[in-house]
């Protein structure tokens, strides 16, 4: 006896919604055990981890200003999934807006024009498209995994924050610790919530999903994109250029998570340190998969990532759990997730082989 996946004739369209849901609640309940097994009391720690992070206005405001990166390079990374582009990248791509944005900011210390900031914005979209357009190129002329070079490139741009914060960029005034000066006040992001620091990249982020939604839904460059992302050659049958579309869907997610990387130097750290980002490239490829590479989705799912992000830490500051317990969650999450996905394209099929017969009976679970 033995099992066997065999594909679906009609995937159910309902369960591809309804199974994010069902992932996170899968996720939460792998928490309630992982909490017992720890020592805790499970709905003490649940407390602790879910609802004590954004139980006041200021709460709110930190989940927003993780909401704002989380979705923004998300976004950008949907449009090249919906293509089969696989960016995976994002987290170097925030770096290297981070680094263009802070750079401007850093070369007019003593501006105070209006300009600035959204010059900043305009440079950390460049840099993160620069960044994107290396795997674009590597792809379409030499058919280069993008997988690969996405991800091997982030590590190049975190060394190359490290060189220009531990030298040429270091503040010296800093007393020798590894970071820029502070930028000006022109340089850096408004409130927009009294009472917290969430500023206006949360806005954006909106404004980006907007947008991003506009085009994938609403724009005939988006159902090609669309099309591209369908099994069996069907852009290529229509006509469409499949370099074309590798290109758009790597330089989508480069200049949203450009500006998510501004969003980052410009707004709760104000200056650049060694480590501009806690991880939000790499979680956001979570985020776009569990809001099924939907505008609207991935803002809920933006959501519940920030929550874990803050969870994480208000859990290793009063529970002493490590800090590992985010990864813990994030990756339950998606585990669970593409099990789902799984069971939504694939039914099980126990294979049986009858007693001094060759053929094996079959029943379809």
């Amino acid at each position: 006896m033995w099992v066997k996946l065999e594909p679906r004739a009609e995937p159910s369209r309902a369960m591809i919604y309804v199974s994010p849901l069902l992932a996170a609640g899968l996720t939460l309940a792998t928490g309630f055990v992982v909490f017992t097994v720890l020592g805790f009391d499970p709905l003490a720690a649940f407390h602790a981890f879910f609802v004590a992070p954004i139980d006041d206005l200021y709460g709110w405001g930190e989940l927003g200003l993780k909401v704002a990166p989380l979705s923004l390079c998300a976004m950008g990374l949907a449009v090249g999934f919906r293509a089969n582009v696989w960016n995976i990248g994002a987290e170097g791509q925030l770096t290297l807006g981070a680094i263009c944005g802070g750079g401007l900011a850093l070369a007019f210390p003593d501006t105070e024009s209006a300009w600035l900031l959204p010059g900043m914005i305009a440079a950390g979209v460049v840099g993160g498209m620069a960044w994107a357009a290396i795997p674009a190129f590597l792809k379409t002329h030499f058919n280069a995994n993008e997988i690969l070079v996405s991800l091997m490139l982030t590590y190049v741009a975190a060394l190359f924050l490290s060189y220009l914060v531990f030298g040429p960029w270091r503040d010296p005034q800093g007393f020798g610790f590894p970071e820029t000066r502070q930028f000006q006040d022109a340089a850096t992001l408004p409130i927009v919530l009294d009472g917290t620091r969430l500023h206006a990249g949360m806005p954006i982020a909106l404004a980006v999903l907007a947008l991003g939604w506009v085009f994938m839904m609403r724009s005939f460059l988006g159902y090609q994109i669309r099309v591209a992302g369908l099994a069996g050659g069907a852009a290529q049958y229509a006509g469409f250029s499949h370099k074309r579309m590798v290109w758009i869907g790597l330089l989508a997610g480069g200049g949203a998570a450009g500006i998510a990387g501004v969003g980052e130097a410009a707004g709760p750290i104000g200056q650049l340190l060694p480590s501009i980002s806690p991880g939000y490239g790499f979680a956001a490829i979570i985020v776009a998969f569990v809001g099924r590479l939907h505008p609207v989705g991935i803002l809920l799912a933006s959501m519940l990532m920030a929550l874990l992000y803050l969870g994480g830490e208000a859990a290793q500051m009063n529970l002493g759990l490590p800090s590992a317990v985010t990864g813990v969650f994030q990756g339950t999450l998606l585990f669970f997730l593409l099990a789902s996905d799984v069971l939504i394209n694939f039914r099980l099929r126990v294979v049986r082989r009858a007693p001094g017969r060759v053929a094996p009976t079959e029943r379809a679970t």
